[in-house]
């Protein structure tokens, strides 16, 4: 798929039926539900590089977008949470996640949807956004504790390693697997498998240069892809 090299905001294009439609419209037949988050909105305060050139929500929704387009044409059922272009409360998008997980079959319990997965998409900032920083890399996080977000986050960090060589991958071991463990809301919340990934630093000038260049966004995209393909292939 070619990517251009810089991001310029468009019209949203009809959505596909599923979470902003209708969720009672999913196939009775769907062995997997795949949502992917694009974090913040166009009014969301800050979250711009210090040039003021880059803005995440912008990034991240193009990212997703293309993610979903890239399973969509592997066959998989999968959808934006959030197609608006204004920010959406985290409430809100819990309540979306939950209720893709109350209409998708094999739902055991509050506990966790084996057949629905969330990836919520993020770039970084080290610094207020009134500087460049020194802070570079890629990393995903999970809600504490151990759970089976953990093994689709292990599946990403291995995609990560194999797409960006050379990049710092950000890693914390302490609890023996790769991943960060946080309390956001919205992976706490959510009754699935959860990730965030927090992709390179808007605020480190290589970092941004890379999320730019068309290989790098190839790179984000083909990670979070493979990542959870290989997850689900490993069920």
């Amino acid at each position: 798929m070619e990517l251009p090299l810089f991001i310029t905001f468009a019209p949203s294009s009809p959505a596909r039926p599923g979470i902003s439609l209708g969720i009672e419209e999913l196939s009775p037949d769907s062995t997997m539900k795949i949502l992917i988050d694009n974090g913040h909105g166009l009014n969301t305060p800050g979250k711009r590089s210090p040039d003021g050139k880059f803005i995440e929500a912008i990034y991240n929704r193009e990212i997703a977008r293309r993610i979903v387009a890239d399973l969509q044409d592997r066959g998989y059922d999968a959808e934006l949470l959030v197609p608006e272009e204004k920010d959406i409360s985290l409430k809100e998008r819990v309540r979306r996640v939950n209720a893709a997980c109350s209409a998708t079959p094999s739902c055991p319990a509050p506990t966790g949807h084996p057949n629905v997965i969330l990836i919520s998409i993020h770039v970084n900032a080290a610094g207020d956004g009134t500087q460049w920083m020194n802070a570079t890399g890629w990393s995903c996080y999970t809600c504490k504790g151990q759970t089976q977000s953990d093994k689709l986050a292990d599946c990403l960090c291995q995609t990560a390693i194999k797409n960006f060589p050379g990049r710092r991958i950000r890693t914390d071991y302490s609890d023996r697997d790769p991943d960060w463990e946080e309390d956001f809301y919205l992976l706490r919340k959510s009754h699935c498998v959860a990730v965030l990934s927090e992709n390179f630093f808007m605020d480190n000038r290589s970092d941004l240069e890379y999320l730019q260049s068309r290989s790098g966004m190839q790179s984000i995209i083909d990670t979070h892809v493979e990542g959870i393909v290989e997850y689900i292939d490993s069920l």
